[in-house]
């Protein structure tokens, strides 16, 4: 059975869990690493300890859609919003840009729900507070150690974290098959980075994935 791990739990790396579930030909066992306590990312729900129903969005506190993302990825906002996990934005946010075609989406129990929606789907083992240091190739494995515990091995390995992260790695990395993955640049007008997957795998074609991104 091939090992598959997702390092981050937010939108991108509960989304890449999913779509490998969907896609990939079994048997394929998936795990979440998150350095977090919690999933969600840059788009974290908190609860109140004294009051589970009163929750704030700590990231994104609404989903644009945009009409060139709606034309690539419709089906996904239908299924969110079919499942009540997403809703019509119908009321204004005081600073809220409106853009001529865009629709605007909230989440009724949280943002991070899109996560948990996705992370559920996928069946993932999800693991918390997984920080991870280094990325070897071990014995045609990739050898993956954590700040904490014995290093784990695994066929192919998604690397979903911020750019930054990414950079701070060490290991065998910088060497795997196929050369240096190419990195974005920082938004120059932000200054954020752009969250994308970067598979690190020896014969990825085993599995019959591709390299997407769902940036």
């Amino acid at each position: 059975m091939a090992r598959v791990l997702i390092v981050g739990a937010g939108l991108t790396g509960s989304l890449c869990a999913a779509l490998l579930r969907k896609e990939a030909p079994p048997p394929v066992h998936l795990t979440v690493w998150e350095e977090a306590g919690d999933s969600g990312g840059r788009m974290m729900t908190a609860r109140s300890p004294y009051n589970p129903q009163s929750t704030v969005d700590l990231g994104a506190q609404y989903i644009t859609c945009t009409p060139h993302y709606a034309q690539q990825h419709q089906s996904f906002y239908d299924d969110l919003l079919a499942l009540g996990i997403l809703k019509p934005l119908t009321s204004p946010i005081e600073g809220m840009v409106m853009k001529e075609g865009d629709c605007n989406f909230v989440a009724p129990q949280g943002v991070s729900s899109i996560i948990k929606h996705y992370l559920k789907e996928s069946g993932a083992d999800v693991c918390f507070r997984h920080r991870v240091t280094q990325v070897n190739l071990r014995n045609d494995k990739w050898e993956v150690s954590k700040d904490t515990g014995p290093p784990e091995q695994f066929d192919i390995v998604v690397l979903t974290m911020p750019v930054p992260r990414i950079l701070q790695l060490q290991g065998d990395i910088a060497n795997f098959p196929g050369g240096t993955p190419e990195l974005p640049e920082a938004d120059a007008r932000t200054g954020s980075w752009r969250h994308f997957p970067i598979f690190f795998h020896l014969e990825l074609s085993e599995l019959g994935l591709g390299v997407f991104s769902l940036g």
